[in-house]
């Protein structure tokens, strides 16, 4: 059994944004990551996914942003690459950026012309769209990700954190944090995209709600929602513990 973690899909046209300006609270991408290093794999299977397993290699495909438009007549040219990557990097990667934000941050990848060599095929920006993990031992069997080099424009589910919790009025009165969204729908260019949407509680009292519409993130990113005014957490009152009634005699 194995379960596949989804984190963007990427979208073929750009929308009409406002240029990019400077925005001090915005969340950037992280790219202080180490540089993913990968090489061809000229075929394909299961059999050779499991040899390439076997002696540490991980499957993986990489995408270009217009292959995963549903509307034919909007694709561009294909630009798809099978590799493999190493399964010591990749893991120390996921353990360093943390599981929930490693779909939404990007990195640079550098496709070499095989194991060892020192020849440079193609290098350029990716965002990873899925991972694939075995259920019971959680380890990576596949990768796929899409290119996310500046200008493309891309859909991602941005994972969302709480700060502020300490200063939070409504729970020092004992109130707690409930939360209505895990993520955001962002659309945007590929360098503006967050690994991570923080939300401040720290002014919210009890029966204080933050709005999908209130987020802060960077200018140059839409977010798609039907309905921008559902709240994304809120504040809500502990319940009163009952008394147990007296048995009388």
């Amino acid at each position: 059994m194995a379960i596949w973690w989804r984190g963007v899909r990427s979208a073929a046209e750009a929308a009409n944004l406002p240029a990019a300006y400077s925005f001090g609270r915005s969340i950037r991408c992280l790219h202080q990551y180490e540089t993913i290093q990968a090489i061809p794999r000229e075929a394909t299977g299961r059999r050779v996914s499991a040899r390439d397993r076997t002696i540490g290699r991980i499957p993986a495909v990489v995408f270009t942003q217009s292959l995963l438009e549903t509307d034919a007549s909007k694709r561009g040219v294909s630009r798809k690459q099978l590799l493999t990557a190493d399964r010591k990097q990749i893991k120390s990667i996921v353990d360093s950026v943390g599981l929930p934000f490693f779909c939404s941050t990007t990195f640079k990848l550098q496709v070499r012309a095989g194991q060892g060599s020192s020849s440079l095929v193609e290098s350029g920006r990716v965002l990873p769209l899925k991972i694939h993990r075995d259920e019971e031992s959680g380890k990576i069997l596949n990768l796929v990700f899409v290119w996310a080099n500046d200008g493309e424009q891309l859909k991602v589910d941005v994972p969302i954190v709480f700060k502020g919790l300490d200063d939070c009025p409504g729970l020092k009165k004992g109130g707690n944090l409930r939360s209505m969204r895990s993520t955001l729908k962002l659309l945007g260019p590929a360098e503006h995209i967050p690994s991570k949407i923080e939300v401040d509680v720290s002014k919210l009292d009890i029966a204080d709600k933050v709005l999908m519409q209130e987020v802060e993130f960077h200018p140059s990113l839409k977010l798609l929602s039907k309905n921008e005014t559902l709240p994304v957490c809120k504040i809500v009152a502990t319940s009163p513990v009952k008394e147990p009634e007296a048995v009388q005699a």
